[in-house]
């Protein structure tokens, strides 16, 4: 038993890093039931205060709370309608050089 001790020391020390970077780095929109400030008096609590915010202090709902979901680029109606304006821009481009070579190509009227 005396061995685990080491082991469980240093479970318990990354368990309190993770959860205090965690707390740090969490936007306040994102933590749930007390504000940012009781949070790090909670995680002082042995353990259960690191389990604690770790089970119900920060909303890990990725889609909702109305931030937005990340989609592929073939299925975002924006995207497909900017590489449409650009394949019409590039196709005008290629017929407004193509008059141009034409008109270069027409010798001088005299």
């Amino acid at each position: 038993m005396a061995r685990l001790l080491p082991f469980a020391f240093i479970v318990v020390v990354g368990l309190y890093v993770f959860a205090w970077v965690d707390l740090a780095l969490t936007d306040r929109a994102r933590v749930r039931a007390l504000p940012k400030a009781a949070w790090v008096l909670v995680i002082l609590l042995p353990v259960a205060g690191a389990l604690l915010w770790l089970l119900i202090g920060k909303d890990r709902g990725g889609a909702r709370g109305g931030q937005r979901r990340t989609i592929a680029p073939d299925d975002d109606p924006s995207f497909l309608a900017n590489l449409r304006r650009d394949e019409e821009q590039d196709e005008r481009i290629r017929r407004l050089e193509q008059e141009l070579a034409e008109l270069d190509d027409d010798p001088p009227k005299d």
